[in-house]
């Protein structure tokens, strides 16, 4: 059986780590059109979705190249079908090549590149990259997140009035009225996991998010807003869970620890 992955191993994990991040990226970009569609043949998935030939390239490129980092770890990405073999492996890659394909397809920055590495069932490397703005959060299990090398915070906000919160709007609706105070609304972030960043670096309080999103669109993001002070959890208050055999998640809150139960409350009304 393989060796728990070390602190030290963990950290010198990392600099390779945001080299392959940053070669995705470049992979990306030359697809992507501020403002514009982008220049990539697009399909349709089963169920709909759309998927792009940069989604697929990016997550080739990952594959490889994760693989080659940690070659006991297994694999879960959006654009690879699933090997069940991976429930019964202590680390496991989650990916998500391009998180807010739609966004990425119709010129919207908020798009980004999404890994998390897990242990025993969760986050113990985070790491979130948005190619628009060059903006890398980071996170490694109990050292604190960063953005761009920078330590950050979620905001110290303790009382929800004049908070501020992003979302689908029936989900933003419901929390209005349950909690009867006046919100500042953010535009809605497509890429989840840079709506959970967002939480982490203090620029937005609340994000919600609707249910069926992925194991993909959150683990890294889960751990990078963890470590900086915030919490992930259903409208029960339960903390996510990641590998199991449907990684599918019902409706969720992202959130300073501090409005946690201010929020649950809210919706409970």
């Amino acid at each position: 059986m393989p060796e728990p992955l070390s602190d030290a191993a963990v950290s010198a994990l990392m600099p390779d780590l945001r080299a392959v991040m940053r070669e995705a990226a470049d992979i990306a970009r030359p697809f992507f059109r501020l403002g514009g569609q982008t220049s990539a043949r697009i399909w349709s998935k089963a169920g709909g979705s759309p998927v792009t030939e940069a989604d697929v390239a990016v997550d080739t490129f990952l594959k490889i190249r994760l693989s080659a980092l940690v070659p006991e770890a297994a694999w879960l990405s959006e654009e690879t079908a699933d090997d069940p073999s991976r429930i019964g492996h202590d680390l496991v890659w989650i990916v998500d090549p391009i998180d807010g394909t739609r966004a990425f397809l119709s010129g919207h920055p908020d798009w980004s590149i999404a890994v998390a590495l897990l242990a025993g069932g969760q986050p113990r490397i985070g790491f979130v990259h948005a190619p628009v703005g060059n903006a890398d959060y980071e996170a490694v299990l109990g050292h604190g997140a960063t953005r761009n090398g920078e330590p950050i915070r979620v905001d110290a906000k303790e009382t929800l009035p004049g908070a501020r919160i992003t979302g689908p709007k029936p989900m933003l609706d419901r929390l209005s009225r349950g909690a009867d105070v006046d919100f500042e609304r953010i535009d809605r972030i497509p890429s989840l996991a840079l709506r959970l960043a967002r939480v982490a670096e203090g620029s937005v309080d609340v994000g919600l998010i609707s249910g069926n999103a992925r194991d993909w669109d959150i683990a890294a993001a889960d751990l990078i807003l963890r470590e900086a002070g915030g919490v992930v959890c259903d409208l029960k208050g339960q903390a996510t869970t990641y590998n199991r055999p449907d990684p599918v998640h019902g409706e969720l809150l992202a959130t300073p620890v501090a409005l946690r139960d201010l929020v649950l409350a809210a919706w409970d009304r």
